[in-house]
Protein backbone atom coordinates (compact mmCIF):
# COMPACT_ATOMS: atom_id res chain seq x y z
CA UNK A 1 0.00 0.00 0.00
CA UNK A 2 2.04 3.32 -1.21
CA UNK A 3 -0.70 6.01 0.03
CA UNK A 4 0.54 6.74 3.57
CA UNK A 5 -3.02 7.79 4.44
CA UNK A 6 -4.28 5.17 3.58
CA UNK A 7 -1.89 2.71 5.89
CA UNK A 8 -2.94 5.16 8.43
CA UNK A 9 -6.51 3.93 8.23
CA UNK A 10 -5.58 0.06 7.56
CA UNK A 11 -3.36 -0.10 10.39
CA UNK A 12 -3.60 2.53 13.42
CA UNK A 13 -6.27 3.42 15.77
CA UNK A 14 -8.12 5.82 14.29
CA UNK A 15 -11.29 8.08 15.45
CA UNK A 16 -14.53 8.33 13.45
CA UNK A 17 -16.88 11.38 13.73
CA UNK A 18 -20.55 10.52 12.56
CA UNK A 19 -23.13 13.19 11.34
CA UNK A 20 -26.66 12.22 11.98
CA UNK A 21 -27.44 9.37 14.61
CA UNK A 22 -30.50 8.09 12.91
CA UNK A 23 -30.74 4.61 11.60
CA UNK A 24 -27.79 4.84 9.71
CA UNK A 25 -25.32 7.17 11.90
CA UNK A 26 -26.25 5.49 15.28
CA UNK A 27 -25.58 1.66 13.80
CA UNK A 28 -22.58 2.55 12.03
CA UNK A 29 -21.21 4.74 15.45
CA UNK A 30 -21.74 1.73 17.70
CA UNK A 31 -20.22 -1.00 14.67
CA UNK A 32 -17.12 1.37 14.92
CA UNK A 33 -16.63 0.80 18.18
CA UNK A 34 -17.31 -3.00 18.20
CA UNK A 35 -14.49 -2.75 16.09
CA UNK A 36 -11.90 -1.30 18.55
CA UNK A 37 -11.78 2.40 17.03
CA UNK A 38 -13.18 5.51 18.70
CA UNK A 39 -16.27 7.35 17.39
CA UNK A 40 -17.78 10.57 18.12
CA UNK A 41 -21.08 10.35 17.19
CA UNK A 42 -22.95 14.42 16.16
CA UNK A 43 -26.17 15.37 16.32
CA UNK A 44 -28.45 18.52 16.25
CA UNK A 45 -31.17 17.25 18.50
CA UNK A 46 -30.76 18.42 21.78
CA UNK A 47 -33.31 15.58 22.85
CA UNK A 48 -31.88 12.36 21.15
CA UNK A 49 -28.93 13.36 21.89
CA UNK A 50 -29.79 12.98 25.58
CA UNK A 51 -31.36 9.89 25.08
CA UNK A 52 -28.53 8.54 23.59
CA UNK A 53 -25.82 9.78 26.47
CA UNK A 54 -28.67 7.75 28.59
CA UNK A 55 -28.17 4.29 26.94
CA UNK A 56 -31.90 4.93 25.20
CA UNK A 57 -31.58 3.93 21.77
CA UNK A 58 -34.40 5.17 19.13
CA UNK A 59 -33.01 2.92 16.42
CA UNK A 60 -34.47 -0.51 15.88
CA UNK A 61 -31.24 -1.77 14.75
CA UNK A 62 -29.53 -1.10 17.71
CA UNK A 63 -30.52 -2.51 21.23
CA UNK A 64 -30.28 -0.68 24.54
CA UNK A 65 -27.56 -3.25 25.48
CA UNK A 66 -25.49 -2.09 22.54
CA UNK A 67 -25.53 1.18 22.75
CA UNK A 68 -24.64 0.73 26.26
CA UNK A 69 -21.55 -1.01 25.35
CA UNK A 70 -20.27 1.02 22.78
CA UNK A 71 -21.00 4.11 25.38
CA UNK A 72 -18.63 1.62 27.30
CA UNK A 73 -16.34 1.57 24.98
CA UNK A 74 -15.49 4.96 23.94
CA UNK A 75 -18.41 6.04 21.84
CA UNK A 76 -19.49 9.72 22.34
CA UNK A 77 -22.36 11.68 21.63
CA UNK A 78 -22.36 14.87 21.70
CA UNK A 79 -24.52 17.69 20.04
CA UNK A 80 -21.35 20.43 19.92
CA UNK A 81 -20.08 20.36 16.69
CA UNK A 82 -16.74 21.30 17.55
CA UNK A 83 -16.22 17.88 18.76
CA UNK A 84 -15.91 16.38 15.32
CA UNK A 85 -12.25 18.25 15.08
CA UNK A 86 -11.11 15.44 16.70
CA UNK A 87 -11.83 12.86 14.08
CA UNK A 88 -9.48 11.33 11.52
CA UNK A 89 -12.78 10.41 9.36
CA UNK A 90 -16.46 11.89 8.95
CA UNK A 91 -19.18 10.17 7.82
CA UNK A 92 -22.41 12.12 6.96
CA UNK A 93 -25.46 10.04 7.53
CA UNK A 94 -28.49 12.78 7.84
CA UNK A 95 -31.73 12.59 6.27
CA UNK A 96 -31.88 13.06 2.44
CA UNK A 97 -35.70 13.78 1.51
CA UNK A 98 -37.91 15.04 -1.34
CA UNK A 99 -39.10 18.47 -1.72
CA UNK A 100 -42.77 19.08 -2.33
CA UNK A 101 -42.66 19.13 -6.02
CA UNK A 102 -40.35 15.96 -5.58
CA UNK A 103 -37.41 17.43 -6.40
CA UNK A 104 -34.29 16.83 -4.18
CA UNK A 105 -34.02 18.82 -1.03
CA UNK A 106 -30.59 18.87 -0.19
CA UNK A 107 -30.71 21.03 2.66
CA UNK A 108 -29.67 18.40 5.79
CA UNK A 109 -26.60 17.14 3.37
CA UNK A 110 -25.13 21.16 3.23
CA UNK A 111 -25.97 21.99 7.04
CA UNK A 112 -24.06 18.73 7.11
CA UNK A 113 -21.04 20.24 4.45
CA UNK A 114 -21.33 23.47 6.67
CA UNK A 115 -20.55 21.57 9.80
CA UNK A 116 -17.36 19.87 8.36
CA UNK A 117 -16.29 22.91 6.87
CA UNK A 118 -16.05 24.07 10.44
CA UNK A 119 -13.92 21.04 11.57
CA UNK A 120 -12.12 19.65 8.78
CA UNK A 121 -8.54 19.45 9.20
CA UNK A 122 -5.45 17.94 7.24
CA UNK A 123 -5.20 14.20 6.41
CA UNK A 124 -8.97 13.97 7.53
CA UNK A 125 -11.43 11.40 5.06
CA UNK A 126 -14.78 12.59 4.69
CA UNK A 127 -17.15 10.58 3.82
CA UNK A 128 -20.49 11.22 1.93
CA UNK A 129 -23.41 8.14 3.03
CA UNK A 130 -26.72 10.21 2.46
CA UNK A 131 -28.37 8.67 -0.82
CA UNK A 132 -28.53 11.40 -3.29
CA UNK A 133 -28.00 12.42 -7.19
CA UNK A 134 -24.55 11.79 -8.99
CA UNK A 135 -22.20 14.37 -8.61
CA UNK A 136 -23.46 15.68 -5.23
CA UNK A 137 -20.14 14.83 -3.59
CA UNK A 138 -18.40 16.94 -6.17
CA UNK A 139 -20.80 20.02 -6.08
CA UNK A 140 -21.29 20.02 -2.19
CA UNK A 141 -18.77 17.74 0.11
CA UNK A 142 -15.64 19.20 -1.81
CA UNK A 143 -16.09 22.54 -2.18
CA UNK A 144 -16.73 22.35 1.91
CA UNK A 145 -13.53 20.66 2.66
CA UNK A 146 -11.64 22.86 0.33
CA UNK A 147 -12.67 26.18 1.52
CA UNK A 148 -10.03 27.03 3.94
CA UNK A 149 -7.21 26.34 1.62
CA UNK A 150 -7.21 22.31 2.12
CA UNK A 151 -6.12 20.39 -1.17
CA UNK A 152 -8.33 17.76 -1.87
CA UNK A 153 -6.45 14.13 -2.24
CA UNK A 154 -3.16 15.81 -0.58
CA UNK A 155 -4.62 17.60 2.65
CA UNK A 156 -7.84 16.02 2.61
CA UNK A 157 -9.94 12.85 1.10
CA UNK A 158 -13.28 12.74 0.08
CA UNK A 159 -15.38 10.21 -0.71
CA UNK A 160 -19.08 8.54 -1.59
CA UNK A 161 -20.45 5.66 0.09
CA UNK A 162 -23.97 4.47 0.45
CA UNK A 163 -25.95 3.41 3.13
CA UNK A 164 -27.61 -0.02 2.60
CA UNK A 165 -29.56 -0.31 6.03
CA UNK A 166 -32.42 -2.38 5.85
CA UNK A 167 -34.51 -1.64 9.28
CA UNK A 168 -35.58 -5.24 11.06
CA UNK A 169 -33.34 -6.85 8.38
CA UNK A 170 -31.19 -9.74 10.33
CA UNK A 171 -27.49 -8.23 8.58
CA UNK A 172 -26.11 -5.53 10.46
CA UNK A 173 -24.15 -2.77 9.67
CA UNK A 174 -20.47 -4.29 9.77
CA UNK A 175 -21.99 -7.30 7.51
CA UNK A 176 -23.43 -5.94 4.87
CA UNK A 177 -20.64 -4.95 1.75
CA UNK A 178 -19.70 -1.37 1.19
CA UNK A 179 -19.26 0.47 -2.07
CA UNK A 180 -16.93 3.00 -1.62
CA UNK A 181 -16.00 5.52 -4.46
CA UNK A 182 -13.57 8.37 -4.22
CA UNK A 183 -13.28 11.87 -6.38
CA UNK A 184 -10.06 10.45 -7.11
CA UNK A 185 -8.27 6.86 -7.07
CA UNK A 186 -6.51 8.16 -4.16
CA UNK A 187 -9.50 8.97 -2.43
CA UNK A 188 -11.31 5.72 -3.22
CA UNK A 189 -7.97 4.03 -1.41
CA UNK A 190 -8.45 6.06 1.60
CA UNK A 191 -12.00 5.84 1.62
CA UNK A 192 -11.86 1.83 1.25
CA UNK A 193 -9.28 0.89 3.44
CA UNK A 194 -10.93 2.95 6.17
CA UNK A 195 -14.15 0.75 5.31
CA UNK A 196 -12.40 -1.86 5.60
CA UNK A 197 -11.96 -1.37 9.42
CA UNK A 198 -15.79 -1.12 9.87
CA UNK A 199 -17.21 -3.75 7.58
CA UNK A 200 -16.70 -7.28 6.11
CA UNK A 201 -16.70 -6.23 2.57
CA UNK A 202 -15.70 -3.24 0.34
CA UNK A 203 -16.35 -2.67 -3.35
CA UNK A 204 -14.17 -0.20 -4.78
CA UNK A 205 -15.68 1.75 -7.90
CA UNK A 206 -14.10 4.06 -10.18
CA UNK A 207 -15.50 7.67 -9.05
CA UNK A 208 -17.94 9.07 -6.55
CA UNK A 209 -20.46 9.52 -8.88
CA UNK A 210 -20.27 6.11 -9.75
CA UNK A 211 -20.90 4.99 -6.15
CA UNK A 212 -24.09 7.63 -6.09
CA UNK A 213 -25.71 5.78 -9.11
CA UNK A 214 -24.98 2.66 -8.11
CA UNK A 215 -27.64 3.34 -4.92
CA UNK A 216 -29.63 4.65 -7.14
CA UNK A 217 -30.32 1.62 -9.18
CA UNK A 218 -30.11 -0.72 -6.35
CA UNK A 219 -33.42 1.02 -5.37
CA UNK A 220 -35.31 1.75 -8.93
CA UNK A 221 -34.76 -1.79 -9.72
CA UNK A 222 -36.43 -2.74 -6.94
CA UNK A 223 -38.95 0.02 -7.46
CA UNK A 224 -39.52 -1.13 -11.28
CA UNK A 225 -39.94 -4.47 -10.51
CA UNK A 226 -42.45 -3.71 -7.77
CA UNK A 227 -44.36 -1.89 -10.29
CA UNK A 228 -44.43 -4.22 -12.79
CA UNK A 229 -46.02 -7.23 -10.12
CA UNK A 230 -48.55 -4.46 -8.90
CA UNK A 231 -49.83 -4.31 -12.32
CA UNK A 232 -49.48 -7.63 -12.96
CA UNK A 233 -51.50 -8.06 -9.71
CA UNK A 234 -54.80 -6.10 -11.09
CA UNK A 235 -54.51 -7.93 -14.68
CA UNK A 236 -54.43 -11.05 -12.91
CA UNK A 237 -57.88 -10.00 -10.49
CA UNK A 238 -59.43 -9.32 -13.53
CA UNK A 239 -58.70 -12.33 -15.46
CA UNK A 240 -59.67 -14.39 -12.15
CA UNK A 241 -56.44 -15.67 -11.83
CA UNK A 242 -54.51 -15.59 -8.04
CA UNK A 243 -50.92 -13.53 -8.64
CA UNK A 244 -49.81 -15.17 -5.38
CA UNK A 245 -50.23 -18.36 -6.84
CA UNK A 246 -48.21 -17.33 -10.21
CA UNK A 247 -45.07 -15.66 -8.77
CA UNK A 248 -44.75 -18.87 -6.83
CA UNK A 249 -45.08 -20.72 -9.97
CA UNK A 250 -42.36 -18.93 -11.36
CA UNK A 251 -39.88 -18.48 -8.73
CA UNK A 252 -39.15 -21.92 -8.90
CA UNK A 253 -37.42 -21.31 -12.19
CA UNK A 254 -33.32 -21.80 -10.54
CA UNK A 255 -32.70 -18.45 -12.96
CA UNK A 256 -33.57 -15.94 -14.75
CA UNK A 257 -36.27 -14.97 -12.43
CA UNK A 258 -36.11 -13.16 -8.89
CA UNK A 259 -39.51 -13.02 -7.06
CA UNK A 260 -41.39 -9.62 -6.62
CA UNK A 261 -44.84 -9.52 -4.74
CA UNK A 262 -47.41 -7.20 -4.98
CA UNK A 263 -48.78 -4.94 -2.46
CA UNK A 264 -50.69 -1.78 -1.16
CA UNK A 265 -48.03 -0.14 -2.64
CA UNK A 266 -44.13 0.67 -1.57
CA UNK A 267 -43.24 2.88 1.44
CA UNK A 268 -40.18 3.63 3.85
CA UNK A 269 -36.81 5.36 3.01
CA UNK A 270 -35.66 4.49 -0.22
CA UNK A 271 -38.00 2.94 -2.86
CA UNK A 272 -40.64 5.92 -3.39
CA UNK A 273 -37.66 8.49 -3.08
CA UNK A 274 -34.13 7.40 -4.68
CA UNK A 275 -35.83 6.90 -8.28
CA UNK A 276 -37.25 9.98 -8.06
CA UNK A 277 -32.91 11.20 -7.72
CA UNK A 278 -32.15 9.99 -10.73
CA UNK A 279 -35.19 10.54 -12.69
CA UNK A 280 -34.39 14.75 -11.39
CA UNK A 281 -30.73 14.21 -12.15
CA UNK A 282 -32.20 12.81 -16.00
CA UNK A 283 -34.53 15.87 -16.45
CA UNK A 284 -31.21 17.82 -15.76
CA UNK A 285 -29.11 16.17 -18.79
CA UNK A 286 -32.09 16.65 -20.89
CA UNK A 287 -32.68 12.38 -20.48
CA UNK A 288 -36.33 11.07 -19.88
CA UNK A 289 -36.56 7.91 -17.41
CA UNK A 290 -39.69 6.23 -18.93
CA UNK A 291 -39.16 3.37 -16.72
CA UNK A 292 -39.34 5.43 -13.78
CA UNK A 293 -41.86 6.87 -14.39
CA UNK A 294 -43.93 4.48 -15.20
CA UNK A 295 -43.21 2.32 -11.82
CA UNK A 296 -43.98 5.29 -9.98
CA UNK A 297 -47.16 5.90 -11.81
CA UNK A 298 -48.53 2.18 -10.86
CA UNK A 299 -46.79 2.25 -7.06
CA UNK A 300 -48.31 5.36 -6.34
CA UNK A 301 -52.11 4.43 -7.55
CA UNK A 302 -51.69 0.95 -5.82
CA UNK A 303 -53.24 2.65 -2.77
CA UNK A 304 -55.93 3.80 -4.02
CA UNK A 305 -56.69 0.30 -6.43
CA UNK A 306 -56.61 -1.51 -2.33
CA UNK A 307 -59.06 1.18 -1.18
CA UNK A 308 -61.39 0.09 -4.36
CA UNK A 309 -60.93 -3.50 -3.62
CA UNK A 310 -61.96 -3.32 -0.12
CA UNK A 311 -65.15 -0.95 -1.29
CA UNK A 312 -65.67 -3.97 -3.90
CA UNK A 313 -65.42 -6.93 -1.48
CA UNK A 314 -68.14 -5.20 0.98
CA UNK A 315 -70.07 -4.18 -2.09
CA UNK A 316 -70.37 -7.84 -3.10
CA UNK A 317 -72.00 -8.61 0.81
CA UNK A 318 -73.67 -5.53 0.40
CA UNK A 319 -72.19 -2.96 2.12
CA UNK A 320 -71.52 0.52 1.62
CA UNK A 321 -68.07 1.85 1.89
CA UNK A 322 -69.42 4.96 3.85
CA UNK A 323 -70.29 4.62 7.56
CA UNK A 324 -68.52 1.10 7.95
CA UNK A 325 -66.39 0.31 10.05
CA UNK A 326 -62.97 -0.78 8.45
CA UNK A 327 -60.09 -2.21 10.65
CA UNK A 328 -56.74 -1.23 9.07
CA UNK A 329 -54.09 -3.89 10.20
CA UNK A 330 -50.22 -2.53 9.78
CA UNK A 331 -49.36 1.20 9.05
CA UNK A 332 -45.52 0.19 9.54
CA UNK A 333 -43.84 0.15 5.45
CA UNK A 334 -42.75 -3.20 5.98
CA UNK A 335 -43.03 -5.87 8.55
CA UNK A 336 -41.54 -6.26 12.03
CA UNK A 337 -40.46 -2.59 12.42
CA UNK A 338 -42.14 0.65 13.62
CA UNK A 339 -41.46 2.52 11.04
CA UNK A 340 -43.98 4.37 9.09
CA UNK A 341 -42.51 6.68 6.66
CA UNK A 342 -44.11 7.42 3.38
CA UNK A 343 -45.82 4.11 4.37
CA UNK A 344 -48.66 3.13 1.78
CA UNK A 345 -50.71 1.28 4.52
CA UNK A 346 -51.78 5.07 5.82
CA UNK A 347 -52.69 6.15 2.15
CA UNK A 348 -55.11 3.39 1.86
CA UNK A 349 -56.64 3.81 4.99
CA UNK A 350 -56.72 7.50 4.48
CA UNK A 351 -58.27 6.98 0.72
CA UNK A 352 -61.14 4.70 3.26
CA UNK A 353 -61.89 7.46 5.41
CA UNK A 354 -62.27 9.69 2.31
CA UNK A 355 -64.96 7.86 1.25
CA UNK A 356 -66.32 7.62 4.15
CA UNK A 357 -65.35 4.47 6.28
CA UNK A 358 -64.81 4.10 9.88
CA UNK A 359 -61.40 3.28 10.11
CA UNK A 360 -59.35 1.92 13.01
CA UNK A 361 -55.79 0.58 13.26
CA UNK A 362 -54.17 -2.70 14.91
CA UNK A 363 -50.45 -2.57 14.40
CA UNK A 364 -48.91 -3.87 18.14
CA UNK A 365 -45.74 -2.77 16.59
CA UNK A 366 -46.19 0.70 15.95
CA UNK A 367 -47.78 1.24 18.69
CA UNK A 368 -50.64 3.44 19.96
CA UNK A 369 -49.37 6.80 20.25
CA UNK A 370 -48.14 6.65 16.63
CA UNK A 371 -51.30 5.27 15.16
CA UNK A 372 -53.14 8.07 16.64
CA UNK A 373 -50.77 10.81 15.50
CA UNK A 374 -51.95 10.20 11.85
CA UNK A 375 -55.58 10.54 13.26
CA UNK A 376 -56.75 7.07 13.71
CA UNK A 377 -58.26 5.57 16.59
CA UNK A 378 -55.91 2.28 17.94
CA UNK A 379 -57.35 -1.02 18.40
CA UNK A 380 -55.39 -2.91 21.57
CA UNK A 381 -54.40 -6.85 21.04
CA UNK A 382 -56.95 -7.96 23.47
CA UNK A 383 -59.48 -5.76 21.91
CA UNK A 384 -62.61 -7.59 20.32
CA UNK A 385 -62.66 -7.11 16.32
CA UNK A 386 -66.15 -8.30 15.80
CA UNK A 387 -68.09 -4.85 15.48
CA UNK A 388 -65.98 -4.25 12.32
CA UNK A 389 -67.29 -5.03 8.90
CA UNK A 390 -63.90 -5.85 6.87
CA UNK A 391 -60.02 -5.80 8.00
CA UNK A 392 -57.26 -5.02 5.22
CA UNK A 393 -54.22 -6.48 5.89
CA UNK A 394 -51.55 -3.99 5.08
CA UNK A 395 -48.24 -4.63 7.28
CA UNK A 396 -47.75 -8.55 7.83
CA UNK A 397 -45.88 -8.00 10.92
CA UNK A 398 -45.09 -11.70 12.16
CA UNK A 399 -46.45 -11.24 15.81
CA UNK A 400 -50.20 -11.26 14.13
CA UNK A 401 -52.75 -13.19 15.16
CA UNK A 402 -54.27 -14.49 11.79
CA UNK A 403 -56.57 -17.15 13.36
CA UNK A 404 -57.93 -14.88 15.32
CA UNK A 405 -58.60 -11.55 12.62
CA UNK A 406 -60.24 -14.24 10.43
CA UNK A 407 -61.96 -15.85 12.58
CA UNK A 408 -63.63 -12.31 14.47
CA UNK A 409 -63.81 -10.23 11.34
CA UNK A 410 -66.56 -11.31 8.58
CA UNK A 411 -64.18 -10.15 5.61
CA UNK A 412 -60.36 -9.67 5.12
CA UNK A 413 -58.67 -8.33 2.49
CA UNK A 414 -55.17 -9.70 2.43
CA UNK A 415 -52.62 -7.19 0.79
CA UNK A 416 -49.27 -9.06 1.42
CA UNK A 417 -50.39 -12.69 0.77
CA UNK A 418 -49.51 -13.51 4.69
CA UNK A 419 -52.43 -15.66 5.15
CA UNK A 420 -51.48 -18.03 2.09
CA UNK A 421 -47.32 -17.67 3.08
CA UNK A 422 -49.05 -19.30 6.85
CA UNK A 423 -50.78 -22.36 4.85
CA UNK A 424 -54.27 -20.51 6.13
CA UNK A 425 -56.41 -19.76 3.95
CA UNK A 426 -60.35 -19.25 5.23
CA UNK A 427 -63.45 -18.69 2.99
CA UNK A 428 -63.52 -15.10 4.33
CA UNK A 429 -60.41 -13.74 3.09
CA UNK A 430 -59.71 -12.57 -0.75
CA UNK A 431 -56.31 -11.46 -1.62
CA UNK A 432 -54.84 -7.93 -3.56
Amino acid sequence: MDNDRARFFAEESWTGGVIGLGYVGLPLAVTMVQNGLRAIGFDRSPRRVEMLQRGISPVEDVTDEELSAALAGGLQITSDESDLAQSDAIFICVPSPLGRHREPDLSFIKSAAATVENVVGPGMLVSLESTTYPGTTEDIIVPAVTGKGLVADEDVFVAFSPERVSPGAEMKTGDIPKVVGGISPTSTEVAAAAYARVVAAVHPVSSARAAEMAKLLENTYRAVNIGLVNEMAQLAHELDINIWEVVDAAATKPFGFHAFYPGPGVGGHCIPLDPQFLAWRAKEANFSTRFIDLAEQVNTKMPEYAATRVADLLNRHGKPVFGTRILGIGIAYKPDVSDDRESASIEVLKELEQRGAHVSVLDPVVGKARIESHGFPSVGEDDSLADFAVAVLLTDHAVLDLKRIAAEVPLVLDTRGAFRRSGYEPDNVEFL
